[in-house]
């Protein structure tokens, strides 16, 4: 390898973990909008939007310059290709990220509507778990971490899928209920959006390390 494509490979791992960082901000900010009831974090979380934007197209445009200039090939070309996979994850997920602020800024206006605790505590915990990690796995290479977040998707699909039978129950019980209702169903299914593409930078800190494509294999894929 060139000192010159190592340069820029340097570079490039710089900017995709301080997108990473940014948006991780995002997504705690949104996070704890909601659980709090604070629209103050709302507003805070949504002001990640454009520079989460502006460092994904500048991440899109160095990848290609040094695939342009430098022509990799082998481990080098796969951490291009994840890095442009992980790039617009990220920027994916901030999008949801503003999605969670926005609902969390009219929820924080409603009267609050009881909720079951995995909802209320373990899912936002675990997404925002699950995100932490699959940015440390992409750190550090660790293939065993990455493996710990895919497992974690499991229970995060169980959870919002409960919460569709409670948004259900919470409407037939008082119709009057019902945007406050579909709102939080909303945000349950934005939190487990956020989870799925966790899942899919753990997947491709897999790809990376061994070259191996855990995607699209179902419950074996780990």
């Amino acid at each position: 390898m060139s000192l010159h494509l190592q340069r820029d490979l340097d570079a490039l791992k710089k900017e995709i973990l301080q997108l990473g960082n940014v948006v991780e901000s995002a997504i705690n900010f949104a996070i704890l909008a909601l659980v709090n009831r604070d629209s103050e974090l709302a507003q805070k979380a949504q002001g990640f939007e454009d520079e989460i934007n502006n460092k994904e197209v500048t991440i899109e445009e160095e990848c290609l310059k040094i695939l342009a200039l430098h022509q990799p090939v082998a481990v080098d070309l796969r951490f291009i290709v994840v890095v442009l996979k992980v790039n617009n994850d990220l920027e994916r997920m901030g999008d949801v990220a503003r999605n969670i602020a926005l609902r969390a800024q009219y929820l924080a206006s409603q009267p609050p509507l009881p909720i079951f605790q995995e909802m209320a505590s373990e899912l936002p915990e675990m997404v925002r778990s699950m995100v932490r990690k699959a940015l440390d796995s992409l750190v550090t290479l660790d293939v065993g971490l990455s493996l710990k977040v895919m497992k974690m998707d499991s229970r995060v699909d169980e959870i919002n899928r409960r919460m569709y039978t409670e948004v259900r129950n919470i409407i037939e019980a008082d119709v009057k209920n019902t945007e406050v209702a579909l709102s939080l169903l909303s945000t349950s299914r934005y939190m487990e959006r956020i989870a799925d593409l966790a899942t899919n930078i753990a997947e491709d800190v897999v790809f990376m390390v061994e070259g191996r494509v855990v995607r699209h294999t179902g419950g074996n894929r780990i």
